[in-house]
């Protein structure tokens, strides 16, 4: 049975039941200006059991698969998985150069954290920096040919672990429903990033390229998406 407490004014209060949640609400209340008719805790809209259930489930897809591909991106080509994102997106453009400031975007990483990663990849000759005349700090990256081979060979394996750790034990239903689920959660994100998600590329082509299918490249690009080289990925009906 619930127990009570005397409130400030006297008068008898129930106290909540065991449990985090309800516990917090307790100190919360206990700490609150008497003259104050709301708090956080006891307004915020907590999961329930299916809730809770599938963002546990979808933490997988957040937390281990991304480990899981770099750690096998790693293994097989040398390369991080956010160092494949770098160069598979250079690699669709058709001259293979992209603005830092594009590419940090199409990436979803910071410039601080892209500028780390193309000095390393600059450093093995995978690509090659180059600043723009004029005003401001503006730089390109340059896909290079020692680069596009190794994106090339890489990119086989990439596909067999997309499949073996996500698309193949799916079916139809659930890979439609997957992308509806991926979309949706897309546009959440980029409503509190409107400039981020603008800055990227040009209209019509938002999509973030570790997860959704870009538009039709042209013949002598590579997709950063799991289809392979132009020409050779699957037709759909």
């Amino acid at each position: 049975m619930a127990s009570t407490a005397d409130d400030t004014n006297g008068r008898r209060r129930r106290r909540p039941r065991s449990g985090p949640a309800s516990e917090a609400t307790a100190r919360a209340d206990e700490a609150s200006d008497p003259g104050e008719s709301t708090n956080p805790v006891a307004e915020t809209r907590w999961l329930n059991g299916d809730e809770l259930a599938a963002w546990l489930a979808n933490s997988a897809i957040m937390i281990s698969l991304p480990a899981a591909l770099d750690a096998r991106m790693q293994r097989e080509a040398q390369l991080t998985f956010f160092e494949y994102m770098v160069l598979s997106v250079l690699s669709e453009q058709p001259d293979r150069t992209m603005q830092m400031s594009a590419l940090a975007a199409r990436t979803a990483a910071s410039l601080s954290r892209l500028s780390h990663v193309v000095g390393r990849l600059e450093k093995r000759e995978l690509l090659a920096r180059k600043r723009i005349p004029g005003s401001g700090r503006r730089t390109t990256a340059t896909l290079t040919d020692a680069g596009y081979d190794v994106v090339v060979a890489a990119a086989p394996g990439h596909v067999a672990a997309v499949r073996e750790y996500l698309i193949d034990d799916l079916g139809p239903q659930e890979l439609a429903a997957l992308r509806r689920i991926g979309a949706a959660v897309d546009t959440a994100i980029k409503r509190e990033q409107p400039d981020a998600s603008s800055a990227a590329s040009p209209p019509g082509d938002g999509q973030s390229p570790a997860v959704h299918a870009a538009s039709q490249p042209p013949a002598d690009t590579l997709t950063v998406t799991p289809r392979g080289p132009a020409g050779q990925e699957p037709r759909l009906p």
